[in-house]
């Protein structure tokens, strides 16, 4: 379980908006209008209450400071009280799900949760206290991300009870994909992440607006794995999103055209899928049953040609000039130390090491080089670099997925679609009053 949370940025107030007072198809009041006296903030009242269980707007304040800070805090003013509607549903479902979970005596383990929370700490680099302390720091606190993951808990052991055991896949689905791997030999795969956003007729245009904000945050910087876990309504939300390696036949439609022409690192724009809208994310390609080009391992020389403080716009194009001039000559690493002592630089030779560990933003052209070929240059706020190739590895062909490996993924797209209609069923059955 990771969390994908940015450091040290404040949190920005929440804004009340207003202005008429429209439902949307769940009775949420879309524009709110807040009256009468600033609110005592010793006083903890109800936001709303679900099957009679009590979410209070400190319930609502900590989890909107989570999503914030879990963003990095690049959330514009004007968008908070649109993300604090959308927190209020969020809990509401997860306090659906915790009181279903209930109903089947389905209890969490608080040992498990704190081994859970330990875990998000640690991905975060801090000690337990230390992440206790940031998280209170940001206006959170570590009970509201325990909530959250106990919701999760409950939810996940709900569907393993009461969905999981209806879910039949045939040894014939499961070759048919195998075979399909076979036939499609070569071709890419790619490894995607998604946030679903569950839409109908009456809400899609909400729904589309919802998800271009969070395209606009996503690209601006902000964490797409927090903004999964927070507001995906697929499965893959526990997961940040992560839908594992996928080839075109396997993706829902809507999807085929799109991802092909997407960069490693890219975000679509929402697409419109049957039951709603996905944001598509791609982090890795590879061939099927091919060498993985990220595994590849790569030898490389690396000319880097330090800035000095307060270098002007003209003087860096000047010195990236000189780099390009100078690596356009030709000669491969053999000429590495003469392009740098031509542009005033140095060489370093790191260990070989494999594509994917390169920063992202250089995989295609690295990728693409053949032996003695240059990097275009690039840079930090300190200096001007390119890479040479100086040899690559392409390593060993992937092997065909397991009949388990195969059961599990279609064992998981069932569960997911089945679990969506459970929550739906949850929602349209239950009594929410919105205080």
């Amino acid at each position: 379980m990771t969390l994908g949370l940015g450091l040290g940025l404040a949190i920005a107030p929440a804004l009340a908006q207003s202005v008429g007072n429209a439902l949307d198809s769940e009775g949420m009041p879309q524009n709110i209008t807040v009256f009468g006296a600033p609110a005592d903030p010793n006083v903890r009242k109800a936001s709303a209450i679900v099957n009679g269980s009590v979410i209070t707007d400190l319930d609502v304040d900590h989890r909107l400071a989570l999503v914030i800070t879990a963003s990095g805090g690049r959330i514009p003013a004007d968008e908070v009280a649109r993300l604090r509607l959308q927190v209020l549903r969020n809990l509401i479902d997860e306090r659906l799900q915790i009181l279903e979970a209930k109903e089947n005596d389905i209890e969490v383990g608080e040992a498990d949760v704190e081994a859970a929370f330990a875990r998000v700490a640690q991905n975060f680099g801090q000690p337990t206290e230390q992440f206790l302390r940031f998280l209170k720091t940001n206006g959170t606190s570590g009970e509201t991300l325990k909530d959250q993951i106990r919701a999760e808990f409950a939810w996940n052991s709900l569907l393993r009870r009461r969905v999981e055991p209806f879910v039949s896949i045939g040894d014939d689905e499961i070759q048919a994909v195998i075979d399909r791997l076979e036939a499609a030999k070569g071709q890419e795969e790619y490894r995607l992440s998604e946030i679903f956003l569950a839409a109908t007729p009456e809400t899609e245009a909400e729904t589309r607006a919802n998800a271009e904000r969070i395209v606009t945050q996503v690209r601006a910087g902000a964490s797409f794995v927090a903004y999964a876990r927070q507001f995906s309504e697929a499965s893959t939300a526990a997961v940040g999103g992560d839908m594992g390696y996928m080839m075109l036949g396997q993706l829902r439609r809507g999807l085929e055209d799109v991802v092909p022409a997407m960069r490693i690192g890219q975000v679509s724009d929402p697409i419109r899928v049957a039951g709603g809208f996905v944001i598509i994310s791609v982090t890795d390609k590879r061939k099927v049953l091919g060498p993985d080009p990220l595994n590849a391992v790569l030898t490389v020389k690396q000319v880097a040609v330090p800035l000095a403080p307060g270098t002007s716009r003209e003087q860096l194009m000047a010195t990236v000039q000189k780099l390009t001039t100078a690596v356009a000559a030709g000669g491969g690493c053999g000429r590495a130390d003469a392009i740098a002592a031509s542009v005033g630089g140095r060489v370093d030779a790191p260990d070989p090491q494999p594509l994917r560990s390169f920063p992202p933003g250089l995989h295609e052209q690295l990728e693409r080089l053949q032996v003695g070929e240059a990097t275009q240059p690039f840079g930090t706020q300190t200096d001007a670099r390119i890479i040479i190739l100086c040899g690559r590895d392409e390593g060993q062909e992937s092997a065909l997925p397991s009949y388990d490996d195969v059961y599990a993924q279609l064992n998981e797209q069932r569960i997911s679609m089945m679990a969506r209609r459970y929550l739906r069923d949850l929602r349209r059955d239950a009594i929410v009053d919105y205080r």
